[in-house]
């Protein structure tokens, strides 16, 4: 990567502000831009009518959700937990939508608060069935089409388990009927992609789902709206997307007289570029003259497990004092881990790669942009037994508010049980 990256919503006082008064590893999230995303989220064309639903698993910090909630944004929960986690919030339960790989066990429980439910598979249509007979249900379905940055963020197509594959969606009806179920709402989503004649082709398909089932009043597209963290990445252009599948749902309602409501699904679009995380290069060592230079960090796999996992690639930023001398760097983690790799090659994280940096020194601080989303919230907190992470919202009026205590240790295992 010879490209020097840029901070992207902090400067160097914020930085060392932050690192003073709270210490490192830490998360900083930038209240503006969250609040610009919501809004270019709540611009998305949909001739008749518009729903915005928050994925909470990309970042489910309470002073997030409640953020995005204030913004009239309602909420995507992953599992049974995140819709507790929003009840507690205060989210109201018509607002909550369940599309999880597992059932809850209290999912009576959570659909009596008035939470919806979108049966994910054969199975999980059918336990609704028997439990709810008569109520209405939302259902997903994989078109057969996938679309993502890696393999591992593909959620649709043969390789997925995400949804009833579109060769069933005869056995759903026959679930549906059995149970006097009325599917009033269809769920599609592919992945994560960033190009527009993928998501027409898939609104197309997801439309031709709908004409099956004539109950249906609502087409959800889920989430996958692909943002650039990279400064050589393509992002999404959502309002290009959005006037696509506006003129498609138009043509769809001129053909059927069925003027379908949308909704979208956005996590990594809305909180990604607006979270950093605030690190404090611990050494710097290397293996001889045809090896690397290594900056170790006081962060890595427990914070952010995107680069290890899938070969992800952020912006790191150098807040050192030898400005315009720049060096060729790996930066990697401070678990005992050989996978606790910040640099690996694209989308490969089982290789390492350099990157230009500017020159470094032991204690220098470092910022790594676009952690905001699948950051804290999915990582390997823990391991090592490194205590997870304080979280620092930066206030539309500048001011600092912590929004999550940097875990203790005693916290960390006070769960366990010792045996005598």
């Amino acid at each position: 990567m010879a490209t020097i990256e840029k901070l992207r919503f902090l400067n160097k006082d914020q930085i060392s502000r932050i690192a003073d008064r709270y210490g490192t590893p830490v998360f900083a999230y930038d209240e503006r831009l969250l609040i610009e995303r919501a809004r270019e989220a709540k611009d998305f064309e949909a001739p008749f009518g518009l729903t915005v639903r928050y994925a909470m698993k990309a970042n489910p910090n309470a002073a997030l959700v409640r953020l995005f909630d204030g913004q009239g944004l309602h909420i995507d929960a992953s599992s049974g937990f995140e819709v507790e986690r929003a009840l507690q919030l205060g989210i109201p339960a018509g607002h909550i939508m369940l599309t999880s790989q597992e059932l809850p066990g209290n999912l009576t429980e959570l659909v009596g608060h008035g939470a919806l439910f979108n049966a994910t598979s054969l199975h999980q249509l059918e336990v609704y069935g028997q439990t709810f007979p008569g109520s209405e249900v939302s259902v997903r379905i994989n078109p057969g089409l996938g679309s993502g940055g890696t393999n591992r963020t593909n959620t649709g197509g043969p390789a997925s388990s995400f949804g009833i594959w579109h060769e069933y969606i005869d056995q759903a009806q026959s679930l549906a009927k059995r149970y006097r179920l009325k599917i009033t709402k269809i769920h599609t989503h592919i992945g994560s992609g960033s190009d527009p004649a993928v998501w027409q082709k898939v609104v197309g398909m997801g439309l031709a789902i709908v004409d099956q089932f004539p109950d249906v009043t609502v087409l959800n597209l889920g989430g996958g709206y692909k943002v650039a963290r990279m400064s050589d990445e393509t992002a999404i252009d959502l309002p290009a997307v959005s006037r696509s599948v506006a003129k498609t749902l138009r043509a769809f309602a001129e053909r059927t007289g069925r003027k379908l409501h949308l909704e979208i699904e956005p996590g990594s679009y809305l909180v990604a570029n607006a979270g950093a995380l605030i690190a404090r290069i611990q050494d710097i060592v290397d293996t001889g003259p045809s090896g690397y230079r290594f900056l170790k960090l006081d962060t890595g796999m427990t914070e952010l497990m995107r680069p290890s996992l899938y070969g992800s690639q952020h912006p790191i930023v150098v807040i050192g004092s030898q400005p315009g001398r720049k060096e060729q760097y790996v930066v990697v983690g401070h678990c005992c881990e050989s996978g606790d790799l910040l640099t690996p090659q694209p989308a490969n994280p089982e290789m390492l790669a350099t990157r230009l940096l500017e020159a470094a020194k032991i204690d220098d601080l470092v910022v790594i942009e676009g952690v905001g989303a699948y950051g804290s919230a999915m990582s390997a907190q823990g391991y090592n037994s490194f205590p997870a992470a304080a979280a620092v919202l930066v206030a539309s009026d500048d001011n600092l508010r912590l929004i999550r205590r940097r875990q203790t240790l005693a916290e960390l295992t006070a769960t366990e049980v010792q045996l005598i």
